[in-house]
């Protein structure tokens, strides 16, 4: 399907069902759908995100991944409170992109595309870049500080996991890149290798824990990974925020997306989104699988920790600390590229 037609299924469900929603204001396409030229072919391990604007108080769980009109699309909600002014979406990383060029799909009032066009005007002024740094490494340090050591294994691996991971989106902000989820290291290899600053990419994996993971590793873990996913959708009972990442639906992104890393050579960028999905897959069947299937998953996920130098939990503190130490490096690298980048202005 070409990113045309994705977009046009979008915008028919936001015409014909978004549109209907309590409160509903608007909407607009979010992340790297943005970025895509019309005639490009979608990718079949991406999905389309769409962004849909309440008035009132946003659901407590997003809609997540289903299949309109043959396109994947994953809505979520926002409310209007949080997209008021230019200056709010300016400093915001996860939003600002979406607004840097025209993607309002509707919009009731006509202040969305009034928005739309401001922060287009001042998205790469060098003031709102470093905003928007500031932001993201506003997210390491929450992430950091949600770790509790009373909280299960997985729980803590993921607010490091994030922290290390959210180190790539200050370097990506800095370069006017969008802030990808899943293929976020790749990305940000991509971006040091444009600046002359590769030297950087060999530390951000030690950070994460798999510069020395070989091929090999990468296809055995995901291996494990995709039986867990398997065995959490099947079992899957409680409420869970990401209950729409293990579906399905969900399988091209989650997993045939990292396998198509690995077969291009790119099996260490792919660990960091198997191991999200892996805690993700623990998550759930600890909370609804049987005892023994628990502890059937445990032993693969306590692997793939072991290789990324998480032996037990008390490696997990050091861990952060590194990340933490890493900060002023990454804010270092991150103004090299602004002072080096031909679209940043005063």
């Amino acid at each position: 399907m070409q990113v045309k037609q994705a977009k046009e299924a979008s915008r028919q469900w936001v015409r014909e069902e978004g549109s209907l929603l309590p409160g509903f204001v608007g909407a607009f396409f979010h992340g790297s759908i943005s970025g895509l030229a019309d005639e490009a072919v979608l990718p079949a391990t991406s999905d389309i995100d769409v962004m849909v604007v309440l008035s009132g108080p946003a659901p407590g769980q997003k809609l997540g991944k289903f299949v309109y009109q043959g396109a994947l699309l994953e809505v979520s909600f926002l409310e209007e409170e949080q997209v008021r002014s230019a200056e709010q979406i300016l400093q915001n990383y996860h939003l600002a992109g979406s607004f840097r060029v025209p993607g309002i799909i509707q919009d009731t009032s006509g202040r969305l595309s009034r928005l739309q066009a401001a922060v287009s005007e001042d998205y790469a002024k060098r003031l709102w870049v470093r905003r928007r740094c500031d932001h993201a490494q506003g997210n390491i340090l929450n992430f950091l500080a949600s770790q509790n050591e009373a909280a299960p294994l997985h729980d803590r691996v993921m607010g490091w996991l994030f922290a290390a991971g959210v180190t790539t989106h200050v370097l990506l902000v800095a370069g006017l890149k969008n802030p990808t989820v899943r293929r976020r290291y790749v990305a940000v290899q991509e971006l040091l290798t444009q600046y002359r600053l590769l030297h950087f990419y060999e530390p951000l994996l030690e950070m994460l824990g798999c510069a020395s993971l070989s091929r090999k590793q990468a296809e055995h873990h995901l291996a494990a990974v995709t039986l867990a996913f398997d065995a959490a959708k099947a079992v899957i009972k409680t409420p869970y925020r990401f209950a729409a990442d293990l579906t399905d639906l969900a399988r091209p992104v989650a997993i045939d997306g990292s396998r198509e890393l690995i077969e291009r050579g790119l099996h260490r960028e792919a660990i960091f989104w198997m191991l999200a999905t892996y805690s993700r897959c623990q998550w759930v069947l600890a909370h609804d699988a049987p005892e023994a299937l628990q502890e059937e998953f445990s032993a693969g996920y306590r692997y793939l920790l072991a290789d990324m130098g998480i032996a037990s939990e008390a490696d997990i503190p050091r861990r952060c600390d590194a990340v933490r130490q890493s900060l002023p490096q990454v804010r270092e690298v991150a103004e090299s590229i602004i002072a080096a980048n031909p679209e940043i202005e005063d």
